[in-house]
């Protein structure tokens, strides 16, 4: 078409002129797609056939943060997988950071992936003898140590093997069943279960998302309100036991009133605004203490983008952008630990 314009004066004009009619048929918005959309359509799928074996509903917020994500990487070229970007997190002191490339991400949730994937005995994409943690497993991952699984090819072929190591994984929990749920994934320092681990591997999606989107210079929406609601939750539920072993090193201030197991103690109330918001309640002085409403000392409020900002490490804890009230010194220790659930 474009040829037989270049030498067709005639249906060049009427190109023009059509050109200019579809401009009128509508208003400039975003090709992004809804958010939402993936979902509706799938409800509507589901609803019409039901599937045999179905993702279980922790594994869902994975299955459509990697989708979105492979959907932003889908069409780029060799030049945009080389495009810098710059991972950022709160090592507990202070913020900190790396360098590398779009390709570089992409292999890292690989690599961070495969603790996940040796957990339910699929293969580990570092070999069998790969270090443990998240931030071992991506420095032998970059730096090309032996025993590590590598794509040959344009820096692009990542892209391939972690979104095959992706479905392996879905796949692998909805035909495992219920039990597959409470068993645990070892992080190195720390354990999840794998129903959290989902969550994580989520949330991790978002966060690399957003950084590669931000270097390409393209838009990136939040995820599903179901989805979003699912990780801020999770970032809730880890954060009594972050506090305490923020504690233990020294990071935190000494609990004010200890209490018996299950018991009420000293509470925060965690407020989030949005639609995946909600409200959470979190023990101060120990996590086997029972958070409750009325023993709140303190309040801290911000929106959703807030809360991503400051859970995954992109914004120092003193400069989140949050409402607070009450017990000074319980806000700036869950602050603190909300910030230290970032990682590489």
């Amino acid at each position: 078409m474009e040829a037989h314009l270049n030498h067709c004066p005639s249906c060049a004009e009427e190109a023009l002129r059509l050109r200019d009619a579809v401009g009128l048929l509508h208003t400039e918005h975003s090709l992004d797609l809804d958010p939402m959309l993936r979902s509706r359509v799938l409800a509507g799928c589901l609803g019409r056939r039901p599937a045999r074996i179905p993702v279980p509903d922790w594994a869902g917020a994975y299955d459509a943060e990697a989708a979105r994500l492979d959907a932003l990487l889908i069409d780029m070229g060799e030049a945009e997988w080389r495009t810098p970007v710059r991972l950022k997190w709160f090592d507990g002191r202070r913020p900190t950071g790396r360098d590398t490339t779009v390709a570089g991400v992409i292999g890292h949730l690989m690599v961070v992936d495969g603790i996940v994937a040796a957990s339910l005995g699929l293969p580990d994409p570092l070999g069998a003898d790969a270090p443990g943690s998240p931030l071992a497993r991506t420095e032998a991952y970059w730096h090309h140590e032996p025993g590590a699984a590598y794509g040959s090819g344009p820096p692009g072929a990542v892209r391939e093997l972690w979104r095959e190591q992706g479905h392996a994984l879905v796949r692998t929990v909805s035909f495992a069943g219920r039990g597959v749920a409470d068993r645990d994934v070892p992080y190195g320092e720390f354990a999840l279960p794998v129903r959290d681990a989902f969550l994580d591997r989520a949330f991790a999606c978002w966060v690399h998302a957003v950084d590669i989107a931000e270097a390409i210079d393209y838009p990136y929406e939040p995820p599903a309100s179901a989805h979003l609601k699912a990780m801020i939750d999770l970032c809730a539920r880890l954060l009594p036991e972050t506090l305490a072993a923020r504690r233990r090193a020294g990071l935190a201030a000494p609990p004010r009133r200890l209490v018996e197991a299950g018991t009420p103690g000293r509470t925060l109330h965690l407020q989030v605004e949005g639609t995946g918001g909600g409200d959470w309640y979190i023990p101060l002085d120990s996590p086997a203490a029972t958070a409750s409403p009325e023993e709140a000392v303190a309040t801290i409020a911000l929106d959703q983008e807030a809360f991503y900002l400051l859970a995954s490490g992109h914004v120092p804890p003193q400069e989140a952008a949050a409402g607070l009230s009450g017990d000074t010194e319980a806000i700036r220790d869950v602050l603190f630990a909300t910030a230290s659930l970032s990682r590489l």
